[in-house]
């Protein structure tokens, strides 16, 4: 059985206060039932001064849906690391591991839109050697010991829960992102399928005499809703896709290797070409046993801006004739 996915950005390109409100709430919502339905993980991620309002503090929608929950983790794909300052990031996410139990998974990515380095005042050319400083502060600070940081001698506490450390991996698509992975001693999450860089991952691992892992995203990780009427959502919600597959289209430079990349101009193409899939009950279980333990069912219930509403249909479909025939 494949690992199951609630995604959560949050994007809402008409939102107000008043649904942006709403939204968040709902999402809470969703992941509270998507713990008692037995979903594993639910994703959240970062970006900042967009139009669309996507979510730009992952550590607080991830605090607020730890604690809306039991069982289930919760997973920031990915923080942007040069953005935060290394010792605050230390402490939220030791913080957030505490009252979890060990239940957040971090992903440290460097991201790829040059505008969000520049409205934070962070110089993009420096970006690898700040990410370098972030993943040595993190791993020293989480020790619970003193150390150096930036010249001076600092203690972050309390220590987290998990040991030897919360759960944190490198992401990207780059040589460089699986060197510093290797180099760290941490796991890798390459950004799309890219068995080459599994491959330069491991012989990096053998180079600096570290231990580690790869975990990589299978040749196709479609996002998915689930309806009985696929029809009828992709010609009343096919925007809501299409809008979301054009923000990434806008950012993604040729360099960019990511799973989630879409050449679709109209919502026509974008429903031909697989990226973004609508499901019914049955279609998605026949994915999902396809797809077998290296797959995952990545559920994105509020995609684009999807009404609430439709979002819970989809949801309630997921864990309530989907997952029960999958367990079967």
């Amino acid at each position: 059985m494949p690992a199951t996915v609630a995604r959560f950005n949050l994007v809402d390109p008409h939102g107000t206060p008043g649904s942006l409100s709403a939204r968040y709430r709902a999402a809470l919502e969703m992941a509270r039932y998507a713990d008692d339905g037995g979903v594993d993980t639910v994703q959240t991620e970062e970006h900042h001064g967009t139009d669309n309002n996507w979510l730009p503090s992952p550590f607080a929608f991830a605090g607020a849906a730890l604690g809306a929950t039991r069982r289930i983790s919760v997973t920031v794909s990915a923080v942007i690391g040069p953005l935060h300052d290394p010792l605050r990031l230390a402490e939220d996410i030791a913080v957030l591991d505490l009252l979890s139990g060990g239940r957040l998974v971090t992903v440290a990515g460097i991201g790829y839109r040059p505008e969000e380095y520049e409205q934070h005042g962070v110089d993009w050319g420096r970006r690898g050697r700040l990410q370098d400083e972030l993943l040595e502060t993190l791993l020293a600070a989480w020790t619970g010991e003193p150390f150096r940081f930036r010249g001076r001698t600092v203690r972050v506490t309390p220590a987290p829960f998990t040991r030897p450390h919360p759960l944190l991996l490198v992401g990207g698509g780059s040589r460089a992102a699986a060197r510093r992975a290797a180099r760290f001693g941490l796991p890798f999450f390459p950004s799309a399928h890219l068995p080459e860089l599994r491959q330069y991952y491991t012989e990096r691992l053998a180079e600096y005499g570290t231990e580690g892992f790869c975990l990589m995203p299978a040749a196709e990780t479609p996002l998915l809703h689930i309806a009985e009427d696929p029809d009828r959502v992709w010609a009343e919600y096919g925007g809501c896709f299409l809008h979301e597959a054009a923000s990434y289209a806008s950012w993604q430079t040729k360099e960019v290797r990511s799973a989630v990349r879409s050449r679709a101009r109209t919502v026509e193409e974008l429903r031909a070409e697989g990226v973004y899939r609508v499901l019914t009950p049955h279609e998605a279980v026949a994915y999902a046993r396809a797809a077998g333990e290296a797959g995952n069912l990545v559920l994105h219930p509020l995609c684009g801006g999807m009404p609430p509403d439709e979002g819970w249909r989809s949801l309630h479909l997921l864990c309530e004739q989907v997952l029960p025939r999958l367990r079967d």
